[in-house]
């Protein structure tokens, strides 16, 4: 059994298939069809809503891809969609403001729109133009052109008036007190069961006990075995109330994180550290797909394309694994074997990440996608150095778009160490760079331009070093 707020109604729901979607579940269970379907697959926006829950007693909201949310996932949480935003006859002071300033046309888009600036001005003090741009590069518009909506998040921002969210916050907070959740819970439908344990304990025997189960932390790749392929998951595992693993933990050498931390949670600790990391974080996805996927999820996925993974491997990152009460920690670039093939053992899930503090190297990470926002990478490449005295000590060197899984420049990096730092070793690094990968041609990006943009990028770094003050940081794209 689950339990949830849908706006200020209590949902008790035992008997339902947990593959069903946030979205269908709000058009064909409770019929509030304000929110659309447009991709299926997080790429749109058009199906946004806004999941409000607890923190440190305070009451957080962030917008979702209701599409990639399965049912399970709003245990103990605040639902709102775009149909709770209107108080009797009088529209929200943000439906009011997109009407106000013509930001809607052919309009089904629009609910999204609504409830990506709902969260913007809950969640903002003021009219920020970054932090707009951010809060609506998930939501794609075809008709109107996005500077209305924009004037639109203006009016939100700097006139925002109170609304029956406000008014009903303490209240809101007080129910999801009484039904945060407190042991195992389960949805299911007789045939497809979802299993939510609260404790790392509790997942570990879940997960011995049903090992063939698909661990369900964020959902936003998981979500589409469903949306896209229309297959069917016979048993999941959702991890997030497992807070052993949403923690975020800084030592004097390394910061911890678990693996069940959202990215835009571990934005703050990996920005201030490395903050080539917090650059790429602004463009992994969009800000929904941040709130949802987990850091963890974008290792265990073993894409060859995947953001995070070439970057933890450059700065050395090691995962522990965790399966029953036994543990094991494995450097990062070990855990991938092959396409989609990892070292995870059955039953055996990633429980944290740890991260060593920059020290004495160079960390630096670029990003080449067709398009700047809420893309998927052609190349990501990650060059972390240390160098001394002008001689390159030690270099670690990743790359993801090259190889069928995220890996390192092994041959460049051995041109590189005990090489004096000039415009030589890079170029001899370059060349170095043809040994350690055969990229493929797909529609990305043909081989010929992953590689030509694997040793631009090495001489990129090798630039900005040289010149600091120079601006060079804006990251290039296709």
């Amino acid at each position: 059994m689950i339990q949830f707020l849908l706006n200020e109604s209590l949902r008790t729901e035992q008997h339902l298939d947990p593959n069903m979607t946030v979205l269908n579940y709000l058009r064909t269970v409770v019929h509030k069809t304000g929110t659309k379907e447009g991709c299926a697959s997080g790429d749109c926006g058009a199906c946004t809503v806004v999941v409000g829950e607890l923190e440190d007693g305070q009451l957080r909201y962030r917008t979702l891809n209701s599409c990639l949310t399965f049912v399970s996932a709003l245990h103990g949480k605040q639902l709102i969609a775009v149909d709770d935003l209107k108080s009797g006859d009088q529209l929200h002071s943000v439906q009011q403001a997109l009407a106000d300033c013509h930001g809607s046309q052919c309009g089904f888009c629009t609910p999204g729109f609504v409830m990506s600036l709902f969260a913007l001005q809950k969640n903002s003090s003021g009219y920020d133009k970054e932090e707009t741009l951010e809060a609506l590069a998930g939501n794609l518009c075809r008709c109107t052109g996005y500077r209305p909506i924009i004037d639109a998040a203006v009016q939100v921002c700097e006139n925002r008036t109170p609304d029956q969210f406000d008014a009903a916050e303490a209240q809101t907070i007080e129910r999801l007190q009484a039904i945060a959740p407190s042991k195992v819970a389960e949805l299911s439908d007789g045939n497809k069961r979802c299993m939510i344990p609260q404790t790392i304990g509790e997942l570990a025997e879940a997960y011995s006990a049903s090992p063939d189960a698909h661990l369900l932390a964020g959902g936003t790749d998981l979500a589409l075995e469903v949306t896209q392929f229309h297959r069917e998951l016979p048993v999941m595992i959702y991890v997030g109330h497992v807070k052993e693993m949403q923690r975020i933990e800084e030592f004097d050498d390394r910061i911890e994180i678990g693996s069940a931390t959202s990215l835009t949670d571990c934005y703050d600790a990996l920005a201030r550290e490395f903050p080539d990391f917090g650059e790429l974080l602004h463009r992994f996805a969009s800000l929904q797909i941040r709130n949802q996927g987990t850091l963890g999820g974008n290792i265990g996925n073993a894409s060859p394309i995947g953001d995070s993974p070439p970057l933890l491997i450059a700065l050395n990152a090691s995962i522990v694994l965790r399966k029953g009460d036994q543990t094991r920690t494995l450097p990062l670039e070990d855990f991938f074997l092959d396409y989609k093939k990892t070292d995870r053992q059955p039953s055996e899930f990633i429980e944290k990440v740890i991260v060593p503090r920059a020290g004495k190297y160079q960390f630096r990470a670029y990003k080449i996608s067709k398009r700047l926002d809420d893309d998927i990478s052609a190349v990501c490449a990650a060059i972390n150095l240390h160098i001394d005295g002008g001689i390159v000590k030690d270099a670690r060197i990743a790359f993801g778009g090259m190889a069928a899984i995220p890996k390192r420049a092994s041959a460049c990096e051995q041109v590189l160490i005990g090489a004096d730092w000039n415009d030589a070793a890079i170029e001899s690094a370059c060349a170095a760079l043809a040994q350690d990968f055969s990229p493929l041609t797909d529609f990305r990006a043909s081989k010929e331009y992953r590689m030509s943009t694997a040793q631009n990028l090495l001489r990129k770094y090798f630039l900005e070093l040289q010149s600091p003050t120079t601006e060079t940081r804006v990251t290039a794209y296709v």
